[in-house]
């Protein structure tokens, strides 16, 4: 069905935006990988690509999310930012995923990609603050990509998300499908939705919207309302990985996850060092769902150094490989409490993670040695190989 994927691209996509994001987005990456391919040799740790969360506020409270900032919302100042960025393009990076919290609550949002035309930014939103002018400025920008959050259809969706939700996020969408944009909508599988959003009616119902990937990740429970019965059983996990391949093989549109590796193998992007995320106080932390950092990005300091000489990074790459290629927060959340306790870090999320940790059961995760299974498309095992599809935030 990829056959047909350039045909919807043409017909739902300026074909200025679509250009912008192979000259921006695409050809680059395959640059950024080798280059970080090189530093792996070297012995280094930078990631190809950044997750860069700008604030804590948000409008919504959704079950399952790590963003409960008590008090007023951090915010990341847009010149650290700005001096993120410029550090990050001199190891090659070109490609920043932005964050929150809502990223469009955070006020200098436009002008991150406006100061930085050479880059391209991925922005993962809600999608209730897409209005006719914010969805003007994304297609004037050109060097923007918004993954919108969606769960399944509204019964799904608004359980985990807020009453009312659906609708808005679906306004928003047809804006962005009307202006051209390309835009990607990003979905949480969960316990509940599981046999919705894995289905080909969902995936006729994303490509309908006009969108040009549907990002799939496993739901985790962190924060204050963890709600584990959410969380995927092992065989779950098993047949997620057989539904994506069905997926790809049947509708036209890129079908992205985070888990899994061209042979069908389970990848943390952290423990690899493919992608570190910088919190709202300037933390560098593993992943977003794991607020605890011991390195603090300085206004003006050296960014590679911060992140290729933290030996906290360093650490959890050395625990989470000897543990499993899975995710550690849902698979051995007492060893990680213990381990985050005897490190240097600090607990960055606002909340008492250790604690959190603590009080979690163990849950089998995205690692299924017994039942892997290969990509079996020429096409998504290049993009896999050169490309790597784990760049956003998780759910």
């Amino acid at each position: 069905m990829l056959l047909y994927y350039p045909l919807r691209l043409m017909r739902h996509v300026s074909p200025r935006l679509l250009w912008n994001a192979a000259r921006l987005w695409i050809r680059p990456s395959l640059a950024t990988m080798r280059a970080y391919r090189q530093r792996l040799e070297n012995g280094e740790i930078f990631p190809p690509f950044l997750f860069l969360s700008l604030t804590d506020a948000c409008n919504l409270r959704c079950r399952g999310c790590w963003v409960d900032y008590p008090g007023s919302p951090r915010t990341l100042p847009f010149d650290t930012v700005s001096h993120i960025i410029h550090s990050a393009k001199q190891q090659g990076c070109r490609f920043f995923t932005l964050l929150g919290g809502e990223p469009l609550l955070y006020p200098d949002l436009w002008r991150i990609p406006e100061r930085h035309r050479d880059c391209y930014f991925q922005v993962i939103t809600n999608g209730i603050f897409l209005d006719d002018e914010t969805v003007e400025r994304i297609r004037k920008l050109g060097n923007v990509t918004i993954l919108v959050s969606l769960d399944g259809g509204e019964a799904n969706n608004d359980a985990r998300r807020g009453k009312g939700v659906f609708a808005q996020v679906l306004e928003g969408v047809r804006r962005l499908r009307r202006a051209g944009i390309l835009f990607g909508v990003a979905t949480t599988v969960t316990a509940q939705n599981y046999d919705e959003v894995l289905g080909d009616s969902y995936a006729r119902f994303i490509c309908r919207l006009g969108a040009a990937y549907l990002w799939y990740y496993g739901y985790r429970p962190v924060g204050t309302d963890s709600a584990p019965d959410l969380a995927l059983s092992a065989a779950m996990f098993v047949g997620f990985r057989k539904r994506l391949l069905e997926l790809r093989r049947r509708h036209p549109i890129v079908i992205i996850d985070t888990y899994w590796d061209a042979e069908g193998k389970a990848v943390c992007p952290a423990a690899l060092g493919l992608g570190f995320h910088i919190g709202p106080a300037g933390g560098v932390e593993p992943c977003p769902p794991l607020s605890y950092a011991a390195d603090f990005i300085e206004p003006q300091g050296d960014v590679f150094a911060g992140i290729d000489g933290s030996r906290f990074l360093r650490d959890f790459q050395e625990f989470a490989v000897k543990r499993t290629r899975g995710c550690v927060i849902l698979e051995c959340p007492g060893e990680l409490a213990d381990f985050l306790e005897a490190s240097e870090g600090r607990d960055t999320s606002g909340r008492n993670l250790v604690g959190e940790l603590r009080a979690s059961r163990p849950c089998p995760s995205h690692s299924t040695p017994e039942s892997e299974i290969p990509e079996d498309s020429r096409v998504y095992r290049f993009l896999k190989r050169r490309l790597f599809f784990g760049l956003a935030a998780y759910g």
